[in-house]
């Protein structure tokens, strides 16, 4: 198993961590029946009927889940 060789000092430790950097999700807009969603990519969303009542998960046109 891998050690380091010495104590790394505090600010090399948080040099190393600022140069992290949080970035925004990418979205993806949706239109249907004229409402505008905005969703992630790859992921499956809620179908849901003209009440608003959600009925399934959908991943590229095929239903994956019930809810």
């Amino acid at each position: 198993m891998a050690v380091p060789k010495g104590k790394k000092s505090r600010a090399n430790t948080r040099m190393r961590r600022s140069q992290w950097k949080a970035q925004a999700p990418e979205l993806v807009k949706t239109v249907e029946n004229g409402k505008v969603t905005y969703r992630m990519p790859h992921q499956a969303n809620v179908v849901t009927d003209s009440a608003g009542t959600p009925l399934f998960y959908e991943y590229k046109g095929r239903k994956v889940a019930d809810i």
